[in-house]
Protein backbone atom coordinates (compact mmCIF):
# COMPACT_ATOMS: atom_id res chain seq x y z
CA UNK A 1 0.00 0.00 0.00
CA UNK A 2 0.66 3.53 -0.59
CA UNK A 3 4.08 5.17 1.63
CA UNK A 4 1.69 7.99 3.49
CA UNK A 5 4.58 9.83 3.74
CA UNK A 6 5.17 10.03 -0.02
CA UNK A 7 1.35 10.34 -0.26
CA UNK A 8 1.36 13.48 1.38
CA UNK A 9 3.43 15.24 -0.73
CA UNK A 10 1.32 14.03 -3.94
CA UNK A 11 -1.99 15.66 -5.07
CA UNK A 12 -4.37 12.72 -6.76
CA UNK A 13 -7.16 13.71 -8.95
CA UNK A 14 -10.12 11.62 -9.25
CA UNK A 15 -12.76 11.66 -11.96
CA UNK A 16 -16.08 9.74 -11.39
CA UNK A 17 -16.11 9.87 -7.82
CA UNK A 18 -20.10 9.85 -8.36
CA UNK A 19 -19.87 6.30 -9.20
CA UNK A 20 -19.51 2.99 -7.58
CA UNK A 21 -15.92 2.58 -8.48
CA UNK A 22 -14.73 6.52 -7.69
CA UNK A 23 -16.75 6.91 -4.66
CA UNK A 24 -15.22 4.24 -2.76
CA UNK A 25 -11.74 4.52 -4.09
CA UNK A 26 -12.11 8.72 -2.86
CA UNK A 27 -13.03 7.14 0.15
CA UNK A 28 -10.26 4.64 0.16
CA UNK A 29 -7.70 7.21 -0.74
CA UNK A 30 -9.11 9.35 1.78
CA UNK A 31 -8.54 7.12 4.82
CA UNK A 32 -4.55 6.49 3.44
CA UNK A 33 -4.33 9.98 4.02
CA UNK A 34 -3.76 10.96 0.66
CA UNK A 35 -4.11 14.67 -1.02
CA UNK A 36 -7.29 14.69 -2.88
CA UNK A 37 -8.96 16.92 -5.70
CA UNK A 38 -12.49 15.63 -6.82
CA UNK A 39 -13.87 16.79 -10.66
CA UNK A 40 -17.88 16.67 -10.49
CA UNK A 41 -19.97 18.32 -12.78
CA UNK A 42 -22.11 18.83 -9.92
CA UNK A 43 -20.26 19.20 -6.67
CA UNK A 44 -22.56 19.99 -4.47
CA UNK A 45 -24.00 16.07 -4.92
CA UNK A 46 -20.46 15.33 -4.38
CA UNK A 47 -19.43 17.55 -1.62
CA UNK A 48 -21.23 15.91 1.81
CA UNK A 49 -20.10 12.50 1.01
CA UNK A 50 -16.33 13.78 1.31
CA UNK A 51 -13.96 15.30 3.87
CA UNK A 52 -13.38 18.46 4.35
CA UNK A 53 -9.50 18.15 3.26
CA UNK A 54 -10.93 16.64 0.26
CA UNK A 55 -11.21 19.20 -2.54
CA UNK A 56 -14.30 19.27 -5.29
CA UNK A 57 -13.87 21.20 -8.49
CA UNK A 58 -16.36 21.66 -10.62
CA UNK A 59 -15.48 20.90 -14.32
CA UNK A 60 -16.38 18.18 -17.22
CA UNK A 61 -14.38 15.85 -19.20
CA UNK A 62 -16.05 17.14 -22.20
CA UNK A 63 -14.39 20.79 -20.84
CA UNK A 64 -10.44 20.91 -21.34
CA UNK A 65 -10.29 23.97 -19.92
CA UNK A 66 -11.85 22.65 -16.98
CA UNK A 67 -9.59 20.11 -17.05
CA UNK A 68 -6.40 22.14 -17.03
CA UNK A 69 -7.90 24.11 -14.01
CA UNK A 70 -8.66 20.77 -12.71
CA UNK A 71 -5.18 19.19 -12.85
CA UNK A 72 -2.93 22.28 -11.56
CA UNK A 73 -0.20 20.33 -9.37
CA UNK A 74 -1.71 17.34 -10.54
CA UNK A 75 0.50 13.96 -9.75
CA UNK A 76 -1.66 11.04 -10.67
CA UNK A 77 -5.51 11.55 -12.17
CA UNK A 78 -8.07 8.78 -12.24
CA UNK A 79 -9.81 8.42 -15.06
CA UNK A 80 -13.28 6.70 -14.04
CA UNK A 81 -15.85 8.16 -16.58
CA UNK A 82 -17.66 7.21 -19.31
CA UNK A 83 -20.38 8.38 -21.64
CA UNK A 84 -22.88 5.92 -21.82
CA UNK A 85 -25.93 7.44 -20.54
CA UNK A 86 -25.49 10.27 -23.69
CA UNK A 87 -28.55 10.20 -25.86
CA UNK A 88 -26.30 10.56 -28.62
CA UNK A 89 -23.39 8.86 -30.04
CA UNK A 90 -21.40 7.56 -26.87
CA UNK A 91 -18.25 6.55 -28.77
CA UNK A 92 -17.40 9.84 -30.43
CA UNK A 93 -18.46 11.07 -26.45
CA UNK A 94 -16.35 9.02 -25.06
CA UNK A 95 -13.50 9.86 -27.33
CA UNK A 96 -13.28 13.28 -27.21
CA UNK A 97 -13.32 12.93 -23.25
CA UNK A 98 -10.24 10.65 -23.60
CA UNK A 99 -8.39 12.67 -25.78
CA UNK A 100 -9.23 16.27 -23.02
CA UNK A 101 -8.24 14.47 -20.78
CA UNK A 102 -4.77 13.27 -22.65
CA UNK A 103 -3.98 16.60 -23.82
CA UNK A 104 -4.56 18.53 -20.48
CA UNK A 105 -2.62 15.73 -18.45
CA UNK A 106 0.48 16.46 -20.06
CA UNK A 107 0.28 20.05 -20.92
CA UNK A 108 -0.40 20.41 -17.06
CA UNK A 109 2.24 17.95 -16.39
CA UNK A 110 0.61 15.33 -14.86
CA UNK A 111 2.79 11.82 -13.60
CA UNK A 112 0.54 8.84 -14.20
CA UNK A 113 -2.90 8.39 -15.51
CA UNK A 114 -4.52 5.19 -14.19
CA UNK A 115 -7.98 4.23 -15.65
CA UNK A 116 -9.92 1.22 -15.51
CA UNK A 117 -11.49 0.29 -18.45
CA UNK A 118 -13.25 -2.99 -19.94
CA UNK A 119 -11.96 -6.56 -20.27
CA UNK A 120 -13.01 -9.00 -23.60
CA UNK A 121 -11.42 -10.08 -26.47
CA UNK A 122 -11.52 -11.27 -30.35
CA UNK A 123 -12.10 -9.27 -33.36
CA UNK A 124 -16.42 -8.78 -32.88
CA UNK A 125 -16.34 -6.83 -29.55
CA UNK A 126 -19.70 -4.67 -28.68
CA UNK A 127 -19.72 -0.89 -29.45
CA UNK A 128 -19.52 -0.64 -25.79
CA UNK A 129 -16.30 -2.60 -25.28
CA UNK A 130 -14.55 -1.27 -28.20
CA UNK A 131 -14.84 2.08 -27.01
CA UNK A 132 -13.84 1.00 -23.40
CA UNK A 133 -10.57 -0.38 -24.80
CA UNK A 134 -10.41 2.64 -27.73
CA UNK A 135 -10.10 4.55 -24.66
CA UNK A 136 -7.01 3.63 -22.74
CA UNK A 137 -5.27 3.66 -26.12
CA UNK A 138 -6.11 7.02 -26.00
CA UNK A 139 -5.01 7.63 -23.05
CA UNK A 140 -1.51 5.60 -23.57
CA UNK A 141 -0.75 7.67 -26.69
CA UNK A 142 -0.81 10.95 -24.25
CA UNK A 143 2.82 10.74 -23.44
CA UNK A 144 1.81 10.46 -19.86
CA UNK A 145 2.52 6.73 -18.03
CA UNK A 146 -0.87 5.14 -18.05
CA UNK A 147 -1.63 2.07 -16.00
CA UNK A 148 -5.11 0.57 -17.23
CA UNK A 149 -6.92 -1.95 -15.78
CA UNK A 150 -9.55 -3.92 -17.58
CA UNK A 151 -11.78 -5.56 -15.63
CA UNK A 152 -15.33 -7.85 -16.44
CA UNK A 153 -18.45 -7.33 -14.54
CA UNK A 154 -17.68 -5.18 -11.32
CA UNK A 155 -19.86 -6.80 -8.06
CA UNK A 156 -20.71 -4.06 -6.42
CA UNK A 157 -23.85 -1.43 -5.59
CA UNK A 158 -24.70 1.17 -7.65
CA UNK A 159 -22.75 -1.00 -10.83
CA UNK A 160 -24.47 -1.31 -13.90
CA UNK A 161 -24.00 -4.33 -14.01
CA UNK A 162 -24.36 -5.98 -10.93
CA UNK A 163 -27.55 -3.75 -10.44
CA UNK A 164 -29.10 -5.26 -13.79
CA UNK A 165 -28.48 -8.67 -12.26
CA UNK A 166 -30.27 -7.74 -8.83
CA UNK A 167 -33.19 -6.52 -10.63
CA UNK A 168 -33.57 -9.18 -12.54
CA UNK A 169 -33.78 -11.43 -9.33
CA UNK A 170 -35.03 -9.49 -7.02
CA UNK A 171 -37.91 -8.33 -9.57
CA UNK A 172 -39.02 -11.84 -11.13
CA UNK A 173 -39.84 -15.16 -9.68
CA UNK A 174 -39.42 -16.41 -13.02
CA UNK A 175 -36.08 -15.63 -15.43
CA UNK A 176 -35.83 -16.09 -19.12
CA UNK A 177 -32.50 -17.49 -19.84
CA UNK A 178 -31.30 -16.59 -23.21
CA UNK A 179 -28.87 -18.50 -24.76
CA UNK A 180 -26.24 -15.49 -23.55
CA UNK A 181 -26.72 -16.53 -19.97
CA UNK A 182 -24.20 -18.93 -20.97
CA UNK A 183 -21.35 -16.98 -21.76
CA UNK A 184 -18.20 -16.83 -19.53
CA UNK A 185 -17.59 -13.67 -17.72
CA UNK A 186 -15.19 -13.22 -14.54
CA UNK A 187 -16.74 -10.97 -12.10
CA UNK A 188 -14.85 -9.28 -9.78
CA UNK A 189 -15.37 -8.02 -6.48
CA UNK A 190 -15.48 -3.82 -6.16
CA UNK A 191 -13.29 -3.98 -2.81
CA UNK A 192 -10.62 -6.10 -5.19
CA UNK A 193 -10.62 -3.25 -8.17
CA UNK A 194 -10.11 -1.01 -5.06
CA UNK A 195 -7.12 -2.56 -4.36
CA UNK A 196 -5.53 -3.00 -7.11
CA UNK A 197 -6.45 0.75 -8.15
CA UNK A 198 -4.62 1.66 -5.18
CA UNK A 199 -1.51 -0.22 -5.79
CA UNK A 200 -1.43 1.22 -9.20
CA UNK A 201 -0.59 4.85 -7.43
CA UNK A 202 3.26 3.03 -6.53
CA UNK A 203 3.41 0.48 -9.24
CA UNK A 204 7.20 1.23 -9.77
CA UNK A 205 7.51 1.15 -13.81
CA UNK A 206 8.53 3.13 -16.15
CA UNK A 207 6.28 2.01 -19.17
CA UNK A 208 2.43 1.77 -19.74
CA UNK A 209 1.29 -1.18 -18.82
CA UNK A 210 -2.10 -3.25 -19.20
CA UNK A 211 -4.08 -5.49 -16.59
CA UNK A 212 -6.68 -7.66 -17.13
CA UNK A 213 -8.25 -8.32 -13.28
CA UNK A 214 -11.00 -10.49 -12.58
CA UNK A 215 -12.07 -13.05 -9.84
CA UNK A 216 -11.10 -16.35 -8.91
CA UNK A 217 -12.57 -17.70 -11.99
CA UNK A 218 -14.63 -18.21 -14.76
CA UNK A 219 -18.69 -18.08 -14.68
CA UNK A 220 -21.55 -17.54 -16.75
CA UNK A 221 -24.08 -15.14 -16.32
CA UNK A 222 -26.63 -17.92 -15.03
CA UNK A 223 -24.05 -19.17 -12.43
CA UNK A 224 -24.06 -15.32 -11.25
CA UNK A 225 -27.71 -14.88 -11.34
CA UNK A 226 -28.32 -18.60 -9.51
CA UNK A 227 -25.38 -17.41 -6.19
CA UNK A 228 -27.65 -13.93 -5.92
CA UNK A 229 -30.38 -15.61 -5.81
CA UNK A 230 -29.13 -18.38 -3.29
CA UNK A 231 -27.68 -15.66 -1.28
CA UNK A 232 -30.79 -13.38 -1.00
CA UNK A 233 -32.59 -16.52 -0.14
CA UNK A 234 -34.95 -15.72 -2.77
CA UNK A 235 -36.58 -19.12 -5.14
CA UNK A 236 -36.07 -18.26 -9.06
CA UNK A 237 -36.78 -20.38 -11.60
CA UNK A 238 -34.80 -20.39 -15.13
CA UNK A 239 -36.84 -20.81 -18.13
CA UNK A 240 -34.79 -21.51 -21.18
CA UNK A 241 -35.68 -18.98 -24.27
CA UNK A 242 -33.62 -19.79 -27.40
CA UNK A 243 -35.53 -16.85 -29.35
CA UNK A 244 -35.04 -13.96 -27.30
CA UNK A 245 -32.44 -11.73 -28.87
CA UNK A 246 -29.93 -9.22 -26.99
CA UNK A 247 -32.81 -6.25 -28.38
CA UNK A 248 -35.12 -7.68 -26.92
CA UNK A 249 -33.47 -8.65 -23.62
CA UNK A 250 -32.26 -4.81 -23.64
CA UNK A 251 -36.01 -3.84 -24.24
CA UNK A 252 -37.51 -5.60 -21.19
CA UNK A 253 -34.59 -5.06 -19.00
CA UNK A 254 -35.17 -1.41 -19.38
CA UNK A 255 -38.63 -1.70 -17.91
CA UNK A 256 -36.90 -3.19 -15.00
CA UNK A 257 -34.55 -0.38 -14.38
CA UNK A 258 -35.74 2.34 -15.92
CA UNK A 259 -33.43 4.77 -14.43
CA UNK A 260 -30.62 2.78 -16.35
CA UNK A 261 -32.11 1.62 -19.44
CA UNK A 262 -29.90 3.88 -21.73
CA UNK A 263 -26.71 2.57 -20.21
CA UNK A 264 -28.36 -1.24 -20.02
CA UNK A 265 -29.04 -1.01 -23.33
CA UNK A 266 -24.67 -0.56 -24.64
CA UNK A 267 -23.98 -2.85 -22.25
CA UNK A 268 -26.43 -5.63 -23.13
CA UNK A 269 -24.40 -5.82 -26.35
CA UNK A 270 -21.97 -7.19 -25.03
CA UNK A 271 -23.46 -9.79 -23.36
CA UNK A 272 -22.40 -12.00 -26.68
CA UNK A 273 -18.57 -11.66 -25.56
CA UNK A 274 -17.06 -13.33 -23.21
CA UNK A 275 -15.00 -11.44 -20.82
CA UNK A 276 -12.81 -13.44 -19.35
CA UNK A 277 -8.70 -13.45 -18.40
CA UNK A 278 -6.26 -14.41 -20.49
CA UNK A 279 -3.21 -12.52 -18.88
CA UNK A 280 -2.81 -12.67 -14.97
CA UNK A 281 -0.18 -10.91 -14.14
CA UNK A 282 -1.89 -8.06 -12.39
CA UNK A 283 -1.97 -10.85 -8.99
CA UNK A 284 1.23 -11.21 -8.83
CA UNK A 285 2.26 -7.20 -9.61
CA UNK A 286 0.08 -6.37 -7.10
CA UNK A 287 0.06 -8.87 -4.79
CA UNK A 288 -3.74 -9.16 -4.61
CA UNK A 289 -5.98 -12.90 -4.78
CA UNK A 290 -9.38 -11.64 -6.05
CA UNK A 291 -12.29 -13.30 -4.21
CA UNK A 292 -14.22 -15.39 -6.03
CA UNK A 293 -17.95 -14.85 -7.50
CA UNK A 294 -19.68 -16.47 -4.00
CA UNK A 295 -17.56 -14.55 -1.81
CA UNK A 296 -17.57 -11.49 -3.79
CA UNK A 297 -20.98 -11.14 -3.50
CA UNK A 298 -21.47 -12.15 0.20
CA UNK A 299 -18.47 -9.40 0.86
CA UNK A 300 -20.91 -7.28 -0.89
CA UNK A 301 -24.04 -7.79 1.13
CA UNK A 302 -22.54 -7.47 3.79
CA UNK A 303 -20.44 -4.70 3.45
CA UNK A 304 -23.93 -2.64 2.05
CA UNK A 305 -25.74 -3.96 5.46
CA UNK A 306 -22.47 -2.13 7.36
CA UNK A 307 -22.95 1.21 4.87
CA UNK A 308 -26.80 1.69 5.48
CA UNK A 309 -25.95 1.19 9.59
CA UNK A 310 -23.39 3.78 9.39
CA UNK A 311 -25.24 6.10 6.98
CA UNK A 312 -25.75 9.86 7.72
CA UNK A 313 -28.97 10.50 5.63
CA UNK A 314 -28.36 14.16 5.97
CA UNK A 315 -25.49 14.18 3.82
CA UNK A 316 -27.01 11.01 2.09
CA UNK A 317 -29.99 12.81 1.11
CA UNK A 318 -28.17 16.09 0.03
CA UNK A 319 -26.44 14.15 -2.46
CA UNK A 320 -29.30 12.12 -3.77
CA UNK A 321 -30.23 13.07 -7.54
CA UNK A 322 -33.84 12.52 -6.66
CA UNK A 323 -35.66 13.47 -3.59
CA UNK A 324 -38.42 11.68 -1.56
CA UNK A 325 -41.31 11.36 -3.45
CA UNK A 326 -43.66 8.69 -4.28
CA UNK A 327 -42.17 5.72 -2.83
CA UNK A 328 -39.07 7.21 -1.59
CA UNK A 329 -35.52 7.12 -2.72
CA UNK A 330 -33.61 4.28 -4.25
CA UNK A 331 -30.17 3.52 -2.67
CA UNK A 332 -28.96 0.23 -4.22
CA UNK A 333 -31.62 -2.05 -3.78
CA UNK A 334 -32.50 -0.17 -0.15
CA UNK A 335 -36.12 1.92 -0.67
CA UNK A 336 -36.07 4.96 1.45
CA UNK A 337 -38.44 7.51 2.97
CA UNK A 338 -35.97 10.27 4.79
CA UNK A 339 -37.60 13.23 6.35
CA UNK A 340 -36.69 16.02 8.47
CA UNK A 341 -37.74 19.33 10.50
CA UNK A 342 -36.04 21.99 11.89
CA UNK A 343 -36.55 23.26 15.54
CA UNK A 344 -35.09 25.78 17.53
CA UNK A 345 -34.00 23.75 20.65
CA UNK A 346 -30.77 22.02 21.85
CA UNK A 347 -30.23 18.67 20.68
CA UNK A 348 -30.44 17.04 23.83
CA UNK A 349 -34.37 18.70 23.87
CA UNK A 350 -34.79 17.88 20.60
CA UNK A 351 -33.70 14.57 21.09
CA UNK A 352 -36.13 13.67 23.96
CA UNK A 353 -39.36 12.55 22.28
CA UNK A 354 -36.92 10.22 20.57
CA UNK A 355 -35.65 8.30 23.81
CA UNK A 356 -39.12 7.95 24.92
CA UNK A 357 -40.99 6.67 21.94
CA UNK A 358 -42.79 3.85 22.27
CA UNK A 359 -44.38 1.85 25.14
CA UNK A 360 -46.67 3.73 26.68
CA UNK A 361 -46.25 6.81 25.44
CA UNK A 362 -47.07 5.13 21.84
CA UNK A 363 -45.37 6.50 18.73
CA UNK A 364 -46.64 10.61 18.20
CA UNK A 365 -48.82 10.01 15.42
CA UNK A 366 -51.27 7.32 13.59
CA UNK A 367 -51.26 5.08 16.75
CA UNK A 368 -54.21 3.69 15.43
CA UNK A 369 -52.60 2.46 12.50
CA UNK A 370 -49.93 1.08 14.51
CA UNK A 371 -52.32 -0.81 16.59
CA UNK A 372 -53.84 -1.69 13.11
CA UNK A 373 -50.13 -3.19 12.31
CA UNK A 374 -49.32 -5.15 15.63
CA UNK A 375 -53.34 -6.97 15.19
CA UNK A 376 -52.06 -8.14 11.24
CA UNK A 377 -48.44 -8.88 12.83
CA UNK A 378 -50.07 -11.02 15.63
CA UNK A 379 -52.17 -12.92 12.92
CA UNK A 380 -49.05 -13.61 10.74
CA UNK A 381 -47.53 -15.21 13.77
CA UNK A 382 -45.40 -11.71 14.47
CA UNK A 383 -44.57 -10.44 17.95
CA UNK A 384 -47.10 -7.78 17.18
CA UNK A 385 -47.44 -3.85 19.10
CA UNK A 386 -47.43 -4.41 22.99
CA UNK A 387 -44.36 -5.58 24.07
CA UNK A 388 -43.62 -2.19 25.50
CA UNK A 389 -40.17 -0.95 26.62
CA UNK A 390 -37.67 -2.21 29.55
CA UNK A 391 -38.00 1.55 30.41
CA UNK A 392 -39.57 4.43 29.95
CA UNK A 393 -36.76 6.91 29.77
CA UNK A 394 -33.65 5.17 29.08
CA UNK A 395 -32.29 3.23 26.11
CA UNK A 396 -30.16 0.67 25.63
CA UNK A 397 -28.57 -1.58 22.57
CA UNK A 398 -30.80 -4.92 22.24
CA UNK A 399 -33.67 -3.30 23.96
CA UNK A 400 -37.85 -3.86 22.75
CA UNK A 401 -39.64 -1.24 21.96
CA UNK A 402 -43.29 -2.61 21.01
CA UNK A 403 -42.67 -4.48 17.40
CA UNK A 404 -38.72 -3.19 17.14
CA UNK A 405 -35.67 -3.56 18.83
CA UNK A 406 -33.01 -1.36 19.76
CA UNK A 407 -29.75 -1.63 16.87
CA UNK A 408 -27.92 1.54 17.85
CA UNK A 409 -28.28 4.55 20.32
CA UNK A 410 -25.86 7.46 20.91
CA UNK A 411 -27.75 10.00 23.28
CA UNK A 412 -28.76 13.37 22.17
CA UNK A 413 -27.91 11.88 18.42
CA UNK A 414 -28.60 8.82 17.49
CA UNK A 415 -31.84 6.11 17.44
CA UNK A 416 -31.84 3.22 14.75
CA UNK A 417 -34.50 0.43 15.41
CA UNK A 418 -34.66 -2.69 13.50
CA UNK A 419 -38.12 -3.88 12.99
CA UNK A 420 -39.19 -7.71 14.64
CA UNK A 421 -42.28 -7.99 12.92
CA UNK A 422 -43.43 -10.06 10.43
CA UNK A 423 -42.41 -8.29 6.79
CA UNK A 424 -41.21 -9.75 3.29
CA UNK A 425 -37.87 -7.77 4.22
CA UNK A 426 -35.68 -6.43 6.54
CA UNK A 427 -36.88 -2.97 7.78
CA UNK A 428 -35.31 0.05 9.56
CA UNK A 429 -36.38 3.16 11.34
CA UNK A 430 -33.79 5.84 12.51
CA UNK A 431 -33.36 9.45 14.31
CA UNK A 432 -30.89 11.23 14.08
CA UNK A 433 -30.57 14.98 15.62
CA UNK A 434 -28.12 17.08 14.19
CA UNK A 435 -27.49 20.75 15.99
CA UNK A 436 -27.23 23.59 13.83
CA UNK A 437 -26.96 27.32 13.65
CA UNK A 438 -30.64 28.09 15.03
CA UNK A 439 -30.93 24.62 16.93
CA UNK A 440 -31.34 21.51 16.34
CA UNK A 441 -32.50 19.08 12.70
CA UNK A 442 -34.56 16.11 13.32
CA UNK A 443 -34.27 13.75 10.74
CA UNK A 444 -36.55 10.45 10.41
CA UNK A 445 -35.73 7.53 8.18
CA UNK A 446 -37.32 4.37 7.16
CA UNK A 447 -35.24 2.26 5.46
CA UNK A 448 -36.45 -0.79 3.93
CA UNK A 449 -34.39 -3.82 1.86
CA UNK A 450 -37.00 -5.74 0.02
CA UNK A 451 -36.76 -9.58 -0.55
CA UNK A 452 -38.17 -10.19 -4.15
CA UNK A 453 -41.23 -8.85 -6.19
CA UNK A 454 -43.37 -9.37 -2.77
CA UNK A 455 -41.09 -7.06 -1.03
CA UNK A 456 -41.44 -4.54 -3.63
CA UNK A 457 -45.18 -5.35 -3.65
CA UNK A 458 -45.05 -4.59 0.58
CA UNK A 459 -43.35 -1.29 -0.03
CA UNK A 460 -45.18 0.60 -3.09
CA UNK A 461 -48.52 -0.80 -1.94
CA UNK A 462 -48.24 0.26 2.00
CA UNK A 463 -46.35 3.89 0.49
CA UNK A 464 -49.94 5.90 1.11
CA UNK A 465 -50.19 4.57 4.30
CA UNK A 466 -46.50 4.82 5.03
CA UNK A 467 -46.09 8.15 4.16
CA UNK A 468 -48.82 9.51 5.99
CA UNK A 469 -47.43 7.81 8.83
CA UNK A 470 -43.77 8.89 8.38
CA UNK A 471 -44.66 12.83 7.27
CA UNK A 472 -47.11 13.18 11.01
CA UNK A 473 -44.92 11.24 13.39
CA UNK A 474 -41.39 13.61 12.26
CA UNK A 475 -43.70 16.69 13.00
CA UNK A 476 -45.61 15.38 16.16
CA UNK A 477 -42.01 14.76 17.06
CA UNK A 478 -41.37 18.36 17.12
CA UNK A 479 -44.27 19.46 18.45
CA UNK A 480 -43.48 17.26 21.38
CA UNK A 481 -39.98 18.35 21.75
CA UNK A 482 -40.94 21.89 21.84
CA UNK A 483 -43.50 21.25 24.88
CA UNK A 484 -42.19 22.85 28.03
Amino acid sequence: MADNRAADERLILVTGATGAVGGRLAKALEMFGHRLRCLARRPERLRPLLRDSTEVVQGDVLDIESLRNAMQGVHTAYYLVHSMASAGPFEEEDRRAAENFAQAARETGVQRIIYLGALAHGPHLSRHLTSRQEVGSILRESGVQTIEFRASIIIGANSVSFEFIRALIEKLPLIPAPRWVRTLSQPIGIHDVIYFLLGALDRQTKHNEIFEIGGACPVSYLDLMKEYARQRRLKRLMVPIPVLTLRLTSLWLALLTPAQARVGRKLIEGLRNETVVWESGAREAFGVEPKGMPEAIRHELETEDRTFAEARWGDLMAAAEKKTGWGGVKFGARLVDSRAVEVSLPPERAFAPIRRIGGHRRWYHANWLWNARGMIDKVLGGVGMWRGRRDPEELQVGDVVDCWRVEAFEPHRLLRLVADMKMPGRGWLQFEVEPTARGATIRQTAIFDPRGLSGLIYWYGLYPIHGHVFAGMVRAIAREAARP
